[in-house]
This record gives structure tokens, sequence and C-alpha cells, in this order.
């Protein structure tokens, strides 16, 4: 890994190519983002470095983390996040900033999908449904249907497709391309989608 950035989903907007191509685009608002540690193998039993995301008041931040960011004479920041195996040469108090990042990169991008709540299993699943609503089958169309298996073994078989809660659960995505990099506004427009809801703290990767 020799890229690395937090940042904050701003949005969707689009953009033509110099071919004229139209395409749709994600706005993020990457870093700054401080080092605030760098952890090595011989030390911590392993080679990291911890960077910071957004701004905290001080006299919000407790002791024993108020003395971790004074240690490395960085400003308290709301977010700290490890980046294993970093091979680009950085020292503690330095901002890593999008200028890491050139149009054209494939990254990935990792962040907390949208929470649904407890869905059904056509929404969930994508299940069609029973299809008919005739038969006596007039308030089944959205249920799973059978979930038995007879009277052997009589029990539902673990992992079986059925309603529960959807979404909120870590995601990422793979070989997204950075289609523009704004220095001055600290932006990176990615195309197409990438989870998370607007305001949503993601993790920018270059691959």
């Amino acid at each position: 890994m020799n890229a690395a950035l937090l940042g904050k989903k701003l949005g969707m907007t689009s953009l033509f190519t110099e071919a004229g191509v139209h395409v749709p685009c994600t706005v993020i608002e990457a870093g700054p983002c401080p080092v605030v540690q760098i952890k090595t193998l011989e030390k911590d039993g392993y080679s990291a470095v911890q960077v910071g995301y957004g701004k905290k008041e001080q006299k919000k931040v407790n002791k024993p983390l108020l003395g971790h960011f004074s240690k490395s004479g960085v400003k308290p920041t709301t977010l700290l996040k490890e980046f294993r195996d970093f091979n680009t040469d950085v020292e503690v108090g330095l901002e890593l900033t999008v200028d890491q990042f050139q149009k054209g990169d494939k990254v990935k991008i990792s962040g907390n999908s949208k929470g649904r709540g407890f869905q059904g299993v056509v929404r969930r699943h994508h299940f069609g449904g029973v299809g008919m609503g005739t038969h006596g089958q007039s308030d089944r169309q959205r249920h799973p249907g059978s979930i038995g298996s007879s009277s052997y073994p009589s029990r539902v078989f673990k992992g079986m497709k059925m309603a529960g809660r959807m979404g909120g659960t870590t995601t990422s995505i793979r070989n997204l391309v950075i289609v523009d990099v704004i220095p001055e506004q600290n932006l990176i427009l990615i195309k197409g989608s990438v989870p998370g809801a607007i305001n949503s703290v993601l993790e920018i990767v270059k691959l």
C-alpha cells in the first residue's frame, strides 16, 4: 500500500470527459489526515501508520487520548485509523492529502453501508414472491415460502435466506476509478457510487 486516506462522502454529481462521455461520480472530501503514530514490527509486532481525520475540541478528548495526541504534536481528531504495510516514507506530524492520488488511479473504498432496518426476503434477498394471489394465497405474495425439510431433520438449516436486519455493515468496493482530483478543495471524484450515506466516513486505499 503506497497511498491511503480518510474522507467524507459529500454526494454525487456527473461530468463529461474529454471524449464527451457522461460519467456519474461520487464526490469525496478526502483529508488532510495527519500522521499520529508509526508502528513498527520490532516495537509493536506489526507495521502500520496511524492517521487521524476531522477536528475535535480539546476539552472533549479524554486524558489518555489527549496525551497520545500531545506526544505526536498533532491536534485532536475525531477519528483514528491504522493502515498496515504503508510502504511510503512518512513521519509523525506529516499531513497526508489528495496529492497521493492521480486521475485514472484504481482504488478500494470501504465504508459503512446504509442501514435498512428489518427487511423481508423480497427486498433483502430479491425473492420473486409466490406470484399468484389465487387459490387461497391472498396474503402470501411477499413471503419466503416453505423453510422446513419434512419430518427429517425437523429443523431449519443454518444460513437460510430469511427476513432480518439489512445494511449497516462494513462494505468494500475494489477497482473504482478516480475521474478527477481537485487538490485546492481536497476533493476526489470517483466513477460510480460508493458505500455509505452522505457525510459518512470512507477509507480510500490505492491499489
